[in-house]
């Protein structure tokens, strides 16, 4: 945490608090056209989140790296393929976090690894229903709809399209 003194646009200043961020990964992995999610508590939010997996940037860890690696710890699964989708930054009105989104495919099932302190449940949700549940409020967490989104645009998807 920081507190900038910044000129802005107009010329005046202004003082801007601001959470150093290493950024993180966002994963999004289909298998037989249900989503691989996670169900967390989150403190914050006080309340037990569904959310794409994710996680945070090791120093000067490269985030396709990190991708495969969080994807494998939480929920088991091993990707031969990444594919960035794009990158965004979390909430740039106080924070310097970028996410980097990923599609993973070519899924093998592994063994979940958990960091010490997360506990988290695997569930798998129909692709429709999981984009359904960001648009009625059920799914509240961005990066997630976001990024089904994201998918939605470029990829498209139709029920019974194979796993990617």
């Amino acid at each position: 945490m920081r507190v900038d003194d910044v000129t802005m646009p107009d010329g005046s200043r202004a003082e801007r608090e601001v959470v150093n961020h290493s950024g993180g990964v966002v994963i999004l992995a289909i298998l037989e056209g249900k989503v691989i999610m996670v169900r967390q508590y989150r403190h914050p939010a006080g309340a037990e989140l569904l959310e794409l997996p994710a996680g945070k940037l090791e120093p000067r860890e490269d985030p396709k790296e990190c991708a495969v690696r969080e994807l494998e710890e939480e929920t088991g699964y091993l990707a031969s393929m990444v594919t960035k989708l794009g990158s965004f930054y979390a909430s740039p009105g106080y924070s310097s976090e970028m996410l980097h989104l990923y599609l993973a495919s070519g899924l093998e099932a592994t063994a979940q690894r958990l960091d010490d302190g997360e506990h988290l449940e695997v569930v798998y949700v129909p692709y429709e229903e999981a984009l359904g549940d960001c648009l009625n409020g059920k799914i509240q967490d961005a990066k997630t709809a976001l990024a089904l989104l994201i998918y939605k645009k470029l990829y498209g998807y139709s029920r019974g399209r194979p796993s990617v």
